[in-house]
C-alpha cells in the first residue's frame, strides 16, 4: 500500500510539473511602448499574440542602445517598416537599461518608425522570451512570427536585409489559421 501510495504522488507530482510548464508557454502578460500603447501578449504552443496586431508578420527585436551592429540595424529596420507597412510589425525592446525618456530621445535621434520599449517595461516579458527562446541575452536577438503569431525564426546578430525581405513574404503568405 505505501509502495502504491508513493507511486501515485511521484506520478502525481510528475504530472503537476509537466503541466506547469505546458501552463508557462501560454502565460498572459502585457508590454507598454514609449508611446503610452499597452500591448497585451498571449503566449501559444508555436509562439505567441500580440492583441491588435493579429494577422501581421512580427520582428520582435532584443537591442541596446550601444550596441553597434544594433545601431547598424536600425535604418534597414525603418526602411523595412515602412516599405511593409500594411503586413509587417516591428517591435524592438532596449535592453541595455536606457531610461524611457532617454529611449523616447534616442527615438527621436534615429528616426525610429516602429514600436519600441523600454526593457523596464518589460521586465516579465524579457524573463518569459530569455525562458521559451532559452536567449542569453547576446543582441541583436531577434524573432520573427508568421501572421498567426507561430515563431519561424530565431536569429543572433544582423540580419542582411534580403533575408529579412524573403521571410516577410513567406511569412505573410502562411494560410491563417481559424480562430475558434
Amino acid at each position: 500500500m505505501k509502495k502504491l501510495l508513493t507511486t501515485a504522488l511521484v506520478l502525481f507530482t510528475l504530472l503537476s510539473s509537466l503541466q506547469a510548464e505546458e501552463d508557462a508557454h501560454l502565460a498572459k502578460m502585457s508590454i507598454t511602448d514609449t508611446k503610452g500603447v499597452s500591448y497585451e501578449v498571449q503566449g501559444t504552443q508555436e509562439g505567441m499574440i500580440f492583441k491588435g496586431l493579429e494577422g501581421r508578420v512580427i520582428f520582435l527585436e532584443f537591442f541596446g542602445h550601444k550596441c553597434p551592429p544594433c545601431l547598424a540595424s536600425i535604418p534597414h529596420l525603418v526602411e523595412l517598416q515602412k516599405k511593409h507597412k500594411d503586413k509587417l510589425t516591428i517591435i524592438a525592446v532596449e535592453v541595455q537599461n536606457q531610461t524611457e525618456k532617454e529611449l523616447k530621445e534616442f527615438i527621436k535621434e534615429k528616426n525610429i518608425n516602429y514600436i519600441t520599449v523600454a526593457g523596464s517595461n518589460a521586465d516579465e516579458f524579457i524573463q518569459y522570451i530569455a525562458q521559451r527562446a532559452e536567449w542569453r541575452g547576446s543582441i541583436p536577438f531577434t524573432i520573427g512570427m508568421d501572421i498567426n503569431g507561430d515563431v519561424k525564426f530565431i536569429e543572433i546578430g544582423m540580419i542582411p536585409d534580403t533575408t529579412l525581405e524573403e521571410q516577410i513574404k513567406v511569412l505573410s503568405k502562411v494560410e491563417k489559421r481559424k480562430t475558434k
